[in-house]
């Protein structure tokens, strides 16, 4: 679909669509960033020595200009599909959740780890049973910052053809249309708000106790 004139009239559905490619690229991102940045997590966790090397991996690999990492997975993934920009995404994510993740999981008490020992928990059920969700405030920090710069990075992709609401700016942009342009801005900026406050009410839900923690304080 194209936008059609110079106007906002008839051109919502338009919109309405590549927002819906736009949220699918997103999440598809963020949940391969997510299964990609836990085992890292982990594994910088339970050997420290590993964790300046696996960071400074991350920072090397957001460093890469995004129209060079696109044309660096082409080859691999297909120019004409939406698996580079997708894997793309999810590597830039790496640099927030896996800081963050790590960050979360030293912040765990220390004696929570030793209770959940001394109850037998193994090294990987400790992390997914006691670690993680003790650590889940500082996780879901870094996945709102994630989510937002997933969601205005992926306009990048515009420029290769996918990208969703990026192709509203890059056909905008070529045929002069303003209208299109600010369209494809307010879209991007509701979307990651809304995002962002999803993601903190599903924080909010999947970690009441931190809620409860946070009013006693108050109190």
């Amino acid at each position: 679909m194209s936008w059609n004139g110079r106007q906002f009239a008839g051109n919502w559905e338009v919109v309405w669509r590549y927002t819906l490619a736009h949220v699918q690229l997103a999440v598809v991102s963020l949940l391969l960033g997510v299964a990609l940045a836990l085992p890292l997590a982990y594994l910088a966790h339970r050997r420290p020595h590993t964790y300046p090397t696996l960071l400074a991996a991350t920072n090397v690999i957001y460093a890469i200009p995004s129209i060079a990492l696109f044309v660096l997975l082409g080859p691999l993934l297909g120019y004409t599909s939406n698996r580079p920009v997708i894997v793309a995404m999810a590597l830039y994510t790496l640099v927030i959740l896996v800081r963050n993740t790590v960050e979360g999981l030293r912040a765990v008490p220390p004696h929570v780890v030793t209770a959940a020992i001394a109850m037998g928990y193994g090294p990987l059920r400790r992390f997914v049973a006691v670690e993680l969700p003790v650590a889940l405030p500082g996780v879901i920090a870094g996945l709102r910052v994630a989510t937002v710069s997933t969601i205005s990075l992926i306009t990048v992709g515009g420029l290769v053809g996918q990208g969703g609401i990026g192709r509203l700016f890059e056909d905008g942009f070529a045929r002069r249309i303003t209208q299109e342009l600010w369209a494809g801005l307010v879209a991007v900026i509701v979307l990651a708000i809304v995002a962002d406050a999803l993601i903190l009410l599903v924080g909010h839900r999947l970690a009441p106790w931190h809620r409860a923690e946070r009013n006693a304080t108050r109190a």
